[in-house]
């Protein structure tokens, strides 16, 4: 905890570079949030997702059937483009062919950030509740708080991650991003309770030590089993990033990226932030 300034500076330069592309390019909206064409078509012969990629969005299905999702498009573009593929690939059946339009889009885009929000203040009470025992002068709320400061952390560092690939690598964020999210604040809250339920059982235990250094202790004791936790997630991300396929390639780098983050801020950002706050106003 001597090093706290350190971290907090380091954290920063992390989140700086996310948040610059993130309010000058911002993310890229696949056709969940901005609406489109869905098209929805069985090949006779199997093709390329490569091929299938320079029209939108794919995502296979069974049986050679491959669901297409590309910006909106007119009855005759779609006839074209079906055209394009019967003679590159033999028959096409039809399976759907629709378009969703951009209020479908802005709904799931106001619910995503609801939900966003609604998970925040919730695990703000949950903390706040489940640590009302903590000895004084701590205070629960702090706890809470700090939880939440190192979720915001980890939360920059993905949008921040995907407005850069977005801009660059024409990136998209779809319904699956948002699912990663909340995923990604369950560990990351999950990884800090550890940490914090640790201080709470140390308190008491060592009344002589300020509150820095109990924190660098319950930090030690908890250590190997938070690296081992996340490294067996990191394990099976990687799996599935390699092996995985290309739909969920991007689902997978944010939970990865997510993740990690998660990790590293339990430590340095929401015990560092937790025991800064206790020293000036707790004790």
């Amino acid at each position: 905890m001597r090093y706290k300034l350190a971290f907090f500076i380091f954290s920063t330069l992390i989140i700086l570079p996310g948040l610059y592309f993130l309010f000058t390019a911002g993310l890229k909206f696949g056709i969940d949030f901005t609406g489109g064409s869905l098209l929805e078509y069985k090949f006779e012969k199997t093709p390329k997702i490569e091929d299938l990629q320079k029209y939108g969005t794919v995502t296979p299905e069974n049986n050679n059937t491959f669901i297409i999702r590309t910006k909106p498009l007119e009855q005759k573009d779609i006839t074209n483009l079906k055209q394009e593929l019967e003679n590159k690939y033999s028959k096409i059946e039809v399976r759907r062919e629709e378009n969703v339009g951009p209020t479908i889009g802005k709904e799931l885009e106001q619910k995503a950030v609801y939900a966003l929000l609604l998970a925040g203040l919730m695990i703000v009470l949950y903390i706040t509740y489940s640590f009302r025992k903590v000895p004084r002068p701590a205070s629960s709320f702090r706890f809470g708080v700090a939880a939440i400061v190192a979720l915001v952390h980890d939360v920059l560092v993905v949008l921040g991650l995907f407005a850069f690939l977005g801009k660059f690598y024409n990136v998209e964020i779809d319904s699956l991003f948002v699912t990663a999210l909340l995923t990604v604040i369950g560990f990351s809250v999950h990884d800090t309770i550890v940490v914090f339920d640790r201080i709470r059982e140390n308190l008491p235990k060592y009344l002589s030590k300020n509150f820095s250094e109990i924190a660098d202790i319950s930090i030690t004791q908890t250590l190997a089993r938070s690296l081992n936790t996340s490294l067996t997630v990191v394990f099976v991300l990687l799996a599935l990033l390699l092996f995985g396929g290309i739909t969920i390639k991007w689902f997978v780098v944010a939970l990865l990226t997510g993740i990690i983050s998660g990790t590293y801020s339990s430590i340095f950002n929401a015990t560092a932030l937790l025991a800064w706050w206790e020293e000036r106003l707790g004790h």
